[in-house]
Parts: structure tokens; C-alpha cells; sequence
């Protein structure tokens, strides 16, 4: 009787739980690290997407800010988030790469996320291969733009320091916060060279004269992924309402104008590039 009992409560505990609670799907947003934004911006900017994702499960949608890399890196890792939104490539990527996670669309304008190494107007130098014995500055080292840098060195065979002093064979790296503060380190003489993948600082930097001294090869970032986990026909429900978002008053909110189908051969091939 009293096995009966307990496994009575343990019937009613359970029924007593919301529908929506037992169904909810927990919703991750990281945004770029070298931008400036408030929670509640970036909340408010991702309200819509939770509700698509809301309308297309049939589920309740909980959204979390998870602001730090290595956070999200760890949440990821032990499939805290059913659905994640994720702006640096590297993240997303590495989660893909193990098999954890898989993508379910590219946000469109972002596809081809490119860095531009920047020099001032009267710079002598004219190819990557100058930089050696110089000091170039990158946004935050965690950052996507960073981590592309160094893949650009790879290839370019260059090596990277971070001595006070840079030798004539190596580029000596330095970093700071924010995209935008990039020009600041050229124009004030602490580095001969600038790394940002930001449109506006570029536009910036180049109506003033600044000249652009290399372009990477092109990055997709700002990817929607879900939990392997995730039975597939949820997965492609998903899917299917994000590339078909036609919202317009959904899509001036999140800032963007659509998604699409993610591309396997080109995120294969980043993997590899980014040394994932």
C-alpha cells in the first residue's frame, strides 16, 4: 500500500507540473563580444525568434543570455540549450565539428563575414608580408575576427607575438575590447596595423583616406544551431519557419533580413581553415 501510495504522489507531482514546463525548450543567445549592447537590447532584439521558435515546436521557449564564450562553451557541451544563437563562427563550429550540435540556418547578410587589416593612408606597407617586424592590433582574442586572424597568419606563414617588441620575422599582436577602437591604436602610433571585420569601421576608415591592406577569405557567423539531441522532425520545424520568416515588423526588430539554408561544403572547409 504504502509503495502504491508513493508512486500515487509521484504521478500527481508530475501531472501537477505545467504542460508548458515539461515542454520547454531553452533558448541560448551569444552575441559578439566586441560590440556594445545592453541585456535588455539583446533581449528585446531576440523576442522575436524565440516566438517563432515558440509557434513552430509548440513549445514553450525560455531564453537565456549567455554573454561569455567560455559560458556557452560550457553550457553547449553538456546540452544546457535546445537552440542556440550564436554570432562567433568558432563557437557554433567547434560544437558542430563534435557532433553536438548541428546548424539550421545562416543569418542572411552574415554568410560572408570578412577581415580587413587596416593602415593608415601613408603607410608603406603593401602586402601581408610586411607586416613581419610590425605590430598589428585585433579585437577581443576570443573573438571571431581574432581567431580569424590567426588563421590568415597560417596561411600566410606568419608568426605572432605577444612581446613587447615585435623581431624582424614575427608580427607582434595586441588586442583591445571593442571593433571600433581598432582606428584609434593606428591613428595614435601603437600599431602599424589594424584587424576588424566590422562594415562601418571600414567604411569609416577608408572615406578618411585609411587604406585596407589585406581581406581574409570569407566567414559565415551569426548561426542558429540545435541540439543533436533534438528529435529531427523538431529540428527541421525549426528550420523550415526560420527560412521562411517573411515578418516584416519580426525582422526589424531581431535586425536582420532573413535566413537561410546552411551550406555543408563551406562549413566544412571553414572548420578546417579556422583550425577547429
Amino acid at each position: 500500500m504504502h509503495l502504491v501510495r508513493w508512486l500515487g504522489l509521484c504521478l500527481w507531482m508530475v501531472l501537477a507540473v505545467p504542460a508548458s514546463a515539461q515542454n520547454e525548450l531553452v533558448f541560448a543567445i551569444t552575441e559578439g563580444v566586441t560590440y556594445q549592447a545592453t541585456p535588455k537590447e539583446v533581449r528585446d532584439k531576440f523576442a522575436p525568434l524565440a516566438d517563432v521558435i515558440a509557434r513552430a515546436t509548440g513549445r514553450k521557449v525560455r531564453t537565456v543570455l549567455v554573454p561569455a564564450y567560455n559560458d556557452v562553451r560550457e553550457g553547449l557541451a553538456r546540452h544546457e540549450y535546445d537552440v542556440a544563437f550564436i554570432h562567433p563562427a568558432h563557437v557554433s563550429m567547434a560544437e558542430i565539428k563534435a557532433g553536438r550540435y548541428k546548424a539550421v540556418a545562416w543569418t542572411s547578410g552574415f554568410t560572408e563575414y570578412i577581415v580587413s587589416l587596416l593602415v593608415a593612408k601613408d603607410s608603406p606597407l603593401k602586402t601581408v608580408e610586411d607586416l613581419k617586424g610590425r605590430t598589428l592590433v585585433t579585437p577581443d582574442p576570443d573573438s571571431i575576427t581574432a581567431v580569424m586572424v590567426r588563421a590568415m597568419f597560417r596561411g600566410e606563414k606568419l608568426t605572432a607575438t605577444d612581446a613587447k617588441e615585435p623581431t624582424p620575422s614575427t608580427v607582434r599582436v595586441i588586442t583591445t575590447r571593442y571593433q571600433d577602437a581598432v582606428p584609434f591604436y593606428i591613428d595614435h602610433g601603437f600599431a602599424q596595423a589594424g584587424a576588424t571585420a566590422a562594415n562601418a569601421v571600414v567604411k569609416g576608415w577608408t572615406e578618411k583616406g585609411g587604406k585596407v591592406l589585406y581581406r581574409s577569405r570569407p566567414v559565415p557567423i551569426k548561426q542558429i544551431i540545435v541540439s543533436a539531441k533534438m528529435p529531427a522532425d523538431e529540428q527541421q520545424k525549426i528550420r523550415d519557419a526560420l527560412l521562411n520568416l517573411r515578418d516584416p515588423k519580426a525582422l526589424e526588430t531581431v535586425g536582420y533580413k532573413g535566413f537561410v539554408l546552411p551550406n555543408p561544403e563551406i562549413e566544412s572547409s571553414t572548420i578546417s581553415w579556422l583550425g577547429l
